[in-house]
């Protein structure tokens, strides 16, 4: 680990989160002689980056969850109160209304944990858009009122992406929490049961694979093709597609590299990776990403870092005044942490780019 970044470790305390993330990425490139983010992509031509439309609209419901997960990007947890409010919900379907939008992506922290979770749901499938609900499958198990969550998502038509980090129990008990691989396999059994992840089912169910450890995942293809027969072998489960995600160094994930000394390591094992075909397909140039409290981002990890959307009418950085084709005009901002995003075969919210 470097002086400065030592440093900056010892004087946490004396910078907001976010300053000391963005200060710590800094030097994780500046002290190895890296080329920034926008370096590269300068020399491969895509800077600035801008975006190629607005398909995705990806909501954050809030970082309340019943889990804590070590490598979480969000700090979620059953301790946040920050939780999208029914106002703002409804602000975003009158923004999905007036767009072309027609997918939306709900997230959290866990976003069934939102009180308007199953309304805005309803609503968002009456506007006739594809609704994609980040689930950690224990949810479903965690107490009797999300017992029936299959049988909704399956009347909504809900296309389910979940977290299972691996097949064996103890790696992902490590990265999730004691007990969370058995209550995962649980809630996979009764979406299965309801014919999520079934052939000719129509009911889509994706699973999503994040590394344990300071390095990249695998081959996304070779990966599922494990996760799909040793899950079937074990325990009779099926599932459509399996999406490899790289971690992104930011918040509890940043906090583990730097306590465990792999940071620089890490951010030069994802600087030396980069791929300009991952670049030119990075998912924040067609989604825009709606903080909890209803402002603006280019993407998930950006909302998490408060870097809003860089237009030049600062009340369209909020949902509430959505205009399409000011999103569309923006550039979009860029620091270090983008590297994940760009490094081997690329990461985004559906796994690889390139």
């Amino acid at each position: 680990m470097s002086t400065a970044t030592k440093s900056l470790k010892k004087q946490n305390s004396e910078f907001s989160n976010i300053d000391y993330q963005l200060k710590v990425l800094h030097h994780g490139v500046k002290d190895q002689n890296l080329d920034s983010f926008s370096t590269k992509l300068k020399e491969t031509n895509l800077f600035p980056l801008t975006t190629t439309g607005l398909d995705i609209f990806q909501i954050n419901m809030g970082k309340m969850c019943n889990q804590v997960c070590s490598h979480c990007h969000v700090d979620a947890g059953p301790d946040r109160k920050e939780i999208m409010s029914k106002e703002t919900l409804q602000e975003c379907l009158d923004a999905i209304a007036k767009s072309e939008i027609k997918t939306v992506d709900l997230t959290g922290g866990a976003p069934e944990m939102n009180p308007h979770f199953r309304w805005f749901v309803e609503q968002a499938y009456k506007l006739d858009c594809k609704v994609i609900v980040r689930c950690n499958l224990t949810i479903i198990v965690a107490n009797k009122k999300y017992f029936d969550l299959p049988e909704f998502y399956k009347e909504n038509e809900v296309e389910i992406v979940s977290s299972l980090p691996h097949y064996s129990e103890k790696k992902t008990d490590s990265q999730r929490g004691d007990g969370v691989f058995d209550r995962s396999i649980r809630a996979l059994m009764m979406l299965n049961e309801v014919g999520y992840g079934m052939e000719g089912s129509g009911l889509t169910l994706n699973l999503v694979y994040n590394p344990s450890g300071a390095f990249l995942p695998p081959n996304q293809d070779g990966l599922e093709k494990q996760f799909k027969r040793k899950l079937k072998k074990d325990f009779d489960i099926e599932f459509n597609s399996l999406f490899a995600i790289t971690n992104i160094p930011i918040s509890r994930y940043l906090d583990y590299l730097v306590a465990s000394e792999n940071f620089m390591g890490y951010m030069q094992k994802l600087a030396n990776s980069y791929n300009p075909v991952a670049a030119e397909g990075v998912m924040c140039r067609n989604t825009i990403s709606v903080g909890w409290d209803g402002y603006l981002y280019d993407c998930d990890f950006n909302q998490m870092l408060e870097l809003k959307v860089a237009v030049a009418d600062k009340k369209r950085q909020h949902v509430k005044d959505f205009d399409s084709q000011t999103l569309i005009d923006r550039k979009i901002i860029v620091n270090e942490h983008c590297f994940g995003c760009t490094a081997g075969a690329g990461s985004s919210c559906g796994g690889e780019i390139a």
